[in-house]
C-alpha cells in the first residue's frame, strides 16, 4: 500500500471543541451541538495561518509536520533468501 503526499503541503487551522459528541443509537452517526469544529481553513505557508490566527485573537498551537522515514525497496527483495521468512515458492 502506498501513502500519496498530494495536497498535503498545506497548513491547516482548525478550531478543538470543548463539546462532547454524542453517537445517534439507531443509525450509529456522531454528531455535536459545535458547529465550528466544522470548519477547517487551509493556507499555504505557516506564517499566514500564525498571522490569521492572531489578528482574530484565537489561542493557537503549532504542529509541525513529522518528516517520513522512506525505506527504499525494490521488487527482487521479494525473493531475496536473505530475508527474515525465505521465498518458499
Amino acid at each position: 500500500m502506498q501513502s500519496g503526499r498530494a495536497k498535503t503541503k498545506q497548513w491547516l487551522a482548525e478550531y478543538v471543541s470543548d463539546v462532547s459528541t454524542t453517537k445517534d443509537t439507531l443509525m450509529g452517526w456522531t454528531s455535536s451541538s459545535d458547529t465550528k469544529s466544522q470548519i477547517k481553513i487551509f493556507f499555504e505557508t505557516k506564517e499566514q495561518a500564525i498571522a490569521w490566527a492572531k489578528n482574530n485573537n484565537y489561542q493557537f498551537f503549532v504542529e509541525e509536520p513529522k518528516i517520513r522515514k522512506i525505506k527504499p525497496k525494490s521488487y527482487t527483495a521479494n525473493f531475496d533468501m536473505k530475508r527474515k521468512e525465505p521465498w518458499t515458492h
